[in-house]
């Protein structure tokens, strides 16, 4: 039995229900008037909901519905509309990859465009072991082999058979990645951070921006690829039920993801500052060292990861953004959620990684 998931809706984050129920009505299946809503509490961007049209015993239905957050957000961010598009192709060639139901793109139904994707069951691990796999003493390794895996079972995605190759512009994707991320530092980037020349910001992007490889290849890249965006069986831990939040997703080169990837699973904490208890810094428990990882990803996908630094200090740079833009946003007072309060520190700490990852790259 897995462990309730969702939770009540978090103040200033309800739905309207009455208009929600009658952008359903006639358009998926489930008893629409009794249409209850919880919330997936998890994650710091875009806001995740259950809805409920009736109870599962008696023919009931449940979907996840997915929308921006609240408050301005940055211009193409947190498109609702290209997500559900994504999912309708991903899904018939990557069944982890959920099944998209329904979008509805008028803002005025619930204050923003959304979408309804199937509910899946299962495990997700964020920063402990959860009981359920307590008693599997190789749980942290099946797990960590999954994510490695999953990972690459992504990368191999034919995005030409797929219909995919148009998401992006996979040339010269690596330059653009740098140009963009240090575009939205700068813009996220609050008054209360040390100035430049203490926290090294400028001469993380300088390193990156004279560094810059050719792309290695050109596959679907995720963009947010870590552990509790992954849905594993409660039963077996090497199993994935579904690969959550595929917002950024588009193409281009996939030792961005594996960057990405390496920055979560070597944090000793995770956004919002709660000490993480899995992956490499976990590794005495059973989980893979970063090495292993790397090796276990170069096996499975056949890729040569001898030049991954810079694609770390990459995902540790493009993290603090993500993490600075939120912070911002709760700094200037366009989100209450506490949560966020944290994050401009955790910010300042991963451009300083990434400052330290130059130094032992002999940058």
């Amino acid at each position: 039995m897995t462990r309730p998931d969702t939770a009540p809706v978090r103040p200033g984050e309800e739905l309207p229900l009455d208009s929600l129920r009658e952008a359903l009505r006639g358009r998926v299946e489930g008893d629409v008037d009794r249409l209850t809503v919880e919330q997936f509490p998890g994650g710091f961007s875009n806001l995740t909901y259950l809805v409920r049209l009736g109870q599962l015993s008696e023919g009931g239905q449940e979907y996840v519905l997915r929308r921006a957050p609240l408050g301005p957000v940055a211009a193409k961010a947190h498109d609702m509309p290209r997500e559900y598009r994504l999912l309708e192709r991903v899904h018939p060639v990557l069944p982890v990859a959920p099944k998209p139901i329904l979008l509805v793109e008028d803002p005025e139904v619930i204050g923003a465009s959304f979408y309804l994707m199937e509910r899946r069951r299962g495990t997700v691990v964020r920063t402990k072991l959860p009981p359920e796999y307590a008693a599997l003493p190789d749980a942290p390794r099946r797990l960590s082999q999954a994510l490695a895996d999953t990972l690459a079972d992504l990368h191999a995605v034919d995005i030409d058979a797929a219909g995919l190759r148009g998401l992006g512009k996979p040339e010269g994707f690596n330059g653009r990645q740098v140009e963009g991320w240090a575009g939205r530092w700068r813009r996220a980037r609050t008054d209360d951070m040390p100035p430049v020349d203490e926290l090294h910001d400028e001469d993380v992007i300088a390193w990156l921006t004279a560094n810059t490889p050719p792309e290695s290849a050109h596959t679907l890249v995720h963009n947010d690829f870590k552990l509790d965006n992954l849905m594993l069986d409660p039963h077996d831990p090497s199993r994935v039920v579904a690969l959550l939040d595929w917002e950024m997703t588009t193409v281009g080169d996939p030792l961005v993801d594996l960057g990405l990837t390496l920055t979560y699973w070597t944090m000793p904490e995770m956004p919002g500052r709660e000490p993480n208890r899995v992956g490499a810094v976990a590794s005495a428990e059973g989980y893979y060292t970063r090495e292993e990882f790397l090796n276990r990803y170069a096996e499975r996908s056949g890729r040569d990861v001898g030049g991954v630094a810079w694609y770390e200090v990459l995902g540790h740079f493009k993290l603090a953004v993500i993490v600075g833009q939120i912070y911002a946003r709760y700094r200037a007072g366009q989100t209450r959620d506490t949560r966020f309060a944290p994050l401009g520190s955790q910010a300042q700490w991963l451009i300083g990684e990434a400052w330290r990852r130059i130094g032992e790259a002999g940058g």
